[in-house]
């Protein structure tokens, strides 16, 4: 068993799929319109046949509550591995990206946190000793 598919949910598809592309780098997968919607889906360059980041409407009513909470306690939607996060973290500020936590040791890791614009936090990280 492993993983296919994993989700975030975002508030704006258009938005996202900016961010998560050209932002964070990322590459479209699938790209499928649903009724008034679409089944978008990214992955890493690094790994195109690897899990897949499906970027979900947060239509349903229970959303709104669950991220806000999520945001509101500093809880990562999701986690990005990166291999040199002091460089991801200068390249991504220098795009505007807000960071809600700095770069940071924490145990066997490094770790950032950033806002995707899109209603969540993401937490990059490096692993450390590799």
């Amino acid at each position: 068993m492993r993983i296919y598919i994993t989700s975030v949910f975002v508030d704006d598809l258009s938005k996202a799929l900016d961010f998560y592309t050209r932002v964070l780098g990322f590459q479209v997968k699938h790209d499928v319109p649903i009724g008034e919607s679409r089944w978008l889906t990214v992955v890493s360059p690094e790994a195109p046949e690897g899990t897949e980041l499906l970027l979900e409407p947060s239509g349903h009513p229970a959303v709104k509550p669950f991220k806000d909470a999520l945001v509101e306690d500093g809880i990562p939607a999701a986690s990005f591995q990166v291999d040199d996060l002091d460089a991801e973290h200068n390249r991504l500020r220098d795009l505007g990206v807000s960071f809600t936590m700095a770069p940071m040791d924490a145990g066997p890791v490094r770790m950032a946190v950033l806002d995707d614009t899109c209603g969540n936090l993401i937490q990059l990280v490096q692993m450390l000793g590799e």
